[in-house]
Formats: structure tokens, sequence, C-alpha cells
């Protein structure tokens, strides 16, 4: 079994452990020293607007916030709170699976900043975004 192989099972565990992320179903695709890549399952619960059926960017929000506390955690063993997270929207983003490619922008002793894009089934960039997250070691 490859090094990212192992990183992707571990990762998995770890991102599954919470009932929002679960709500979220998110499948690990990639997880490495360059960063990760998840996938978050599409539900019909994420329309903000029945008839237009985009997506509420509270979602999408939640979405890149949590891959990139994944790509601290990848590094770490362990996720991290939120600090403080930006988050650009590009692109409606309208039923279907949601990828994100996430990677640390600079890991600190008690502050980290990462990075996430967020795509939809087409490859289209849907939002971005870069957030500080406390790293400290838990006491």
């Amino acid at each position: 079994m490859s090094k990212e192989t192992t990183g992707i099972e571990k990762l998995q565990q770890l991102i599954s452990q919470g009932p929002f992320n679960k709500w979220l179903n998110f499948t690990v695709l990639k997880a490495g020293e360059d960063g990760v890549e998840v996938r978050a399952a599409w539900r019909e619960e994420w329309v903000v607007h029945p008839e237009r059926r985009y997506t509420h960017g509270g979602i999408l929000a939640a979405i890149i916030d949590v891959a990139a506390d994944f790509a601290i955690a990848a590094t770490l063993g362990r996720p991290v709170p939120t600090i403080d997270i930006r988050v650009d929207y590009h692109k409606a983003a309208m039923p279907g699976d949601l990828t994100a490619k996430a990677r640390v922008v600079r890991m600190g002793n008690q502050f980290s900043t990462a990075e996430a894009s967020l795509y939809d089934q087409d490859g289209a960039l849907i939002a971005s975004g870069r957030g500080t997250y406390f790293t400290a070691t838990p006491k």
C-alpha cells in the first residue's frame, strides 16, 4: 500500500468523524504533500432557490473550510479550529457533486494558512477561499 493510500484512508476516517462532515458526505480522493482533494456528494437540501436550483453559498463556504482544514490535518494528523476564512464566489453551483482541492500555504506552530478551490462536475471553478487555522498543540 502506498504512502498516499494510507494517507487517504487515515484522512477519510478523520473527516468522517464529524456529523456535519458525514452529512456533506465527503470522500477523500487524494492526500499528499501537495495537498488534498475531497468530493462532497450533492444533496437536495443544498438548494436555496427551488426554481433556479443553485446551491447555497454557506454550503460552498463550508466545503472550502473543511477542505482547507483537512489539508492541514493531513500534516498534523488532526483537524484544527478555524480562526478566519474568506470565500470568493465565482459561479453558481448547480446540482451535482463538488470537488475541492486544498493545500497548506504556511504551516506555523500556532497559526497556519490553507487555501482551497471548489469545482463543479465539469471542472469549472465555483468558489475559492483561504483560511487561518489554530494549529497549536492541544493541552
